[in-house]
């Protein structure tokens, strides 16, 4: 078994409203920050063994798509990592 370790960003899909985004960047365009947008994501960081990345991988897309995002209104992506 090897180590390995996995990113995984979670954000709601595009047309998915996103209030807490929306009033961040209203607070920073007072704040005179000129942005054309901004999104809020979620970022986990899973350590996990496994026998090969690939088997991590597959791990961590099932953990992601039965509780860490919701495939209806979010995207995600994953990175692994080996340590």
């Amino acid at each position: 078994m090897s180590q390995f370790t996995a990113t995984v960003h979670v954000r709601l899909k595009n047309g998915v409203l996103d209030p807490e985004a929306k009033t961040t960047q209203r607070a920073l365009e007072r704040l005179d920050f000129e942005l054309d947008d901004l999104r809020f994501s979620d970022q986990y960081e899973i350590d996990l063994e496994a026998e090969t990345e690939e088997a991590a991988h597959e791990r961590v897309t099932e953990m992601t798509e039965r509780l860490l995002a919701n495939p209806t209104i979010h995207d995600y992506d994953i990175e692994i990592t080996e340590l």
